[in-house]
């Protein structure tokens, strides 16, 4: 799926596979790329079609060709932001990989807590947080490791405003926390509301949520004790995503830890940081 810059600027786009021109379609590709950094190969446009079509209908438009017409007129409108955050919202869901968690609750929070000098909040990053389902599970595990919410700061950032609302309200609905959350859990944070589930109050206060472009530094934050940066950097290329490594490790504390996605590595990507295995994880930290 990784394609260079070049690539994606140059390299003619193949026959789309969804009900779009050809033309268009490269269209789609070059705006998604400037505006978010991702790129959308051949094996991906079956998103283009899932994800904006929703959007083709709400605005009573005839295909998705129309709808770039539009976009074209105004990449910074509105309606150009629906869809880059329509193409970038990635899926998440709470406990997302057990092994990962689990050596997160047994081995790094334990060990990060322990380090941290007296009276400083431990730190931590969501980099893309999505609907919020990663930033709570962490503080729900801080919680049951016996930590006070007051000695923790969970950063949650994403570049869709849209999902960050949803983030910031800690609503769900059944089929949501079904997915991951343990029942104890669902019982011990989270009350019933109608058809949803609502995060409590002392879980919520323990996450912000800030819009953030991961190709930026991000300001007025860190350093972190922890950074989660977990099944993102497949969707961009070589080059954005050692920019995004680089941003990440100016705001990670020397004994800090990163975790990526358990598809994901360093390998010829990196060498700033190294690699330690804990629990039948890999987790990073700066050099």
């Amino acid at each position: 799926m990784i394609e260079s810059r070049q690539q994606v600027e140059t390299k003619p786009a193949p026959a789309p596979r969804v009900a779009i021109s050809k033309e268009n379609y490269s269209f789609l590709q070059r705006h998604l790329y400037a505006a978010s950094g991702i790129v959308i190969d051949a094996s991906k446009d079956y998103l283009i079609d899932s994800r904006l079509m929703p959007i083709v209908r709400v605005e009573r438009l005839q295909s998705l060709d129309e709808l770039c017409q539009h976009i074209r007129g105004n990449t910074t409108s509105l309606l150009s932001r629906r869809v880059v955050e329509a193409m970038t919202t990635n899926e998440t869901l709470f406990f997302r990989d057990v092994v990962a968690f689990d050596a997160l609750k047994k081995h790094v929070l334990p060990r990060l807590l322990a380090g941290r000098q007296a009276g400083r909040k431990l730190t931590i990053w969501s980099a893309a947080a999505s609907t919020g389902q990663e930033a709570y599970s962490v503080a729900m595990m801080l919680l049951e490791l016996g930590v006070d919410p007051s000695e923790v700061q969970i950063l949650g950032t994403d570049l869709s405003e849209q999902v960050l609302e949803r983030a910031r309200k800690g609503r769900y609905l059944q089929l949501e926390v079904n997915r991951g959350l343990p029942a104890a859990y669902l019982l011990k944070y989270f009350r019933q509301a109608g058809m949803e589930w609502e995060i409590q109050e002392r879980v919520r206060r323990m996450v912000t949520f800030e819009p953030l472009d991961l190709r930026q530094r991000i300001r007025n934050h860190g350093p972190f004790d922890l950074v989660l940066c977990r099944n993102v950097l497949i969707y961009f290329d070589v080059e954005t995503k050692r920019a995004i490594l680089n941003n990440i490790q100016h705001v990670l504390r020397r004994t800090g830890v990163l975790v990526l996605g358990c598809a994901e590595t360093m390998i010829n990507l990196h060498n700033g940081f190294t690699s330690e295995s804990m629990g039948g994880a890999t987790f990073y930290a700066a050099k």
